[in-house]
């Protein structure tokens, strides 16, 4: 019984996993080419303050970089200590995981085409919002405190990954130039073997989370935890749940959609999904890097800051979708097929596989394993 139970958990995993991998290679590889012609070197001098058109700046920038939660915490970091805008560093790490288009390309698959417009309008509120937070309750005081700690320079996870998010290729070539040189086929391969280095334990966590949660878990218990059988009451409730659901699964980065599919399954409000989404910056794992990074005070404050952002951002495309009548009225997320066929899943599987392997062909042939085991090691801003 134990061992069926089992079985099926991974069967779920497996199937869900297979729905999304072709989507994860190619998000991976235009990640990686966005990446091999966008330099970040001088990225800081960009972010003096946290005016609009900077925060706009910094938003744009971060969508242009890795999805990894982790990766994107250290950048932010980095960024500071060279003398960027704390509210605009922060701008820019939730860019870097919530704005990228690997993130909206799964959703779209897994979820549909109403929840990546749904992230890609939430994202730019929960931007604003949490820069209207800074600017009333961030203090000069907290910022040097902050400054101070990461001064330190202590290590959180993924530093080499950011430390080389200055590979990209050089000069005043147009962008297609770029990506056709042989240096900007090193970088695009480089860029996309160390993103799915980062991120491919969140992503196979998150499946079997999922997939255990959506064998295992009654419809009643959810539909208890989500009040179902409460419109109002579900709709207010699903944005401050989504959040905290986030905060235990200790999953972030793209291996969160899956588990915001079961969720949405099995009755989440569609705000409180988007809500669950945003929330890979508050797991746990990546509160105890702010608490190195920032100190116990920013910590605290980034948490609830986010916290607040996240949730009211949840509410606001909650409302906003369903003025204009785009909130999805089925809940058929790509969850419980369990069975996998020759069909145009298979195809695109298959065709996409090619192209990393192609990708990591060219990784090893041109030094990438010696990049990569600098991935985690500590770099000096």
């Amino acid at each position: 019984m134990i061992l069926q139970a089992i079985q099926h958990a991974l069967t779920m995993s497996y199937s869900m996993g297979w729905e999304i991998l072709w989507p994860l290679i190619l998000g991976f590889a235009l990640s990686g080419a966005i990446q091999a012609v966008v330099s970040h070197k001088q990225m800081s001098r960009l972010l003096p303050d946290d005016k609009p058109k900077t925060l706009a700046i910094a938003a744009g920038l971060g969508a242009a970089s890795s999805s990894c939660s982790y990766a994107a915490v250290a950048l932010a970091r980095s960024l500071f200590r060279k003398g960027a805008n704390f509210t605009s560093a922060m701008t820019f790490e939730i860019a870097s995981t919530n704005l990228v288009v690997e993130l909206g390309v799964i959703m779209a698959v897994l979820l549909g085409w109403q929840f990546t417009a749904a992230e890609f309008v939430g994202g730019p509120i929960m931007i604003v919002i949490l820069a209207i937070l800074f600017r009333l309750f961030l203090t000069p005081k907290l910022v040097r405190a902050a400054r101070a700690q990461a001064e330190k320079g202590l290590a959180g996870r993924m530093e080499g990954h950011a430390a080389m998010d200055d590979m990209a290729v050089k000069g005043s070539s147009s962008i297609w130039k770029k990506l056709r040189s042989s240096d900007g086929k090193t970088a695009t391969s480089h860029y996309f073997v160390m993103d799915w280095a980062s991120i491919w334990t969140d992503v196979v966590i998150g499946l079997l989370i999922a997939g255990a949660l959506a064998a295992w878990v009654p419809q009643s218990w959810w539909s208890a935890l989500f009040f179902t059988n409460n419109h109002t009451l579900a709709l207010i409730w699903g944005p401050l749940i989504g959040p905290l659901i986030a905060v235990l699964s200790f999953v972030c980065s793209v291996g969160n959609v899956p588990l915001a599919a079961v969720l949405w399954n099995n009755g989440i409000s569609f705000g409180g999904v988007i809500a669950f989404i945003f929330a890979d910056l508050i797991v746990f794992p990546i509160l105890r890097i702010y608490h190195k990074y920032y100190g116990t005070r920013m910590a605290l404050f980034l948490f609830g800051t986010f916290y607040v952002a996240m949730v009211a951002a949840g509410y606001l495309v909650e409302i906003n979708f369903a003025i204009f009548h785009l909130t999805p009225q089925v809940r058929k997320a790509k969850v419980l097929e369990a069975s996998i066929s020759f069909n145009y899943t298979t195809v695109l599987n298959i065709f996409f596989l090619l192209l990393a392997v192609g990708l990591v062909w060219r990784f090893l042939r041109t030094g990438g394993p010696m990049m990569l085991k600098m991935m985690n090691t500590k770099h000096e801003a």
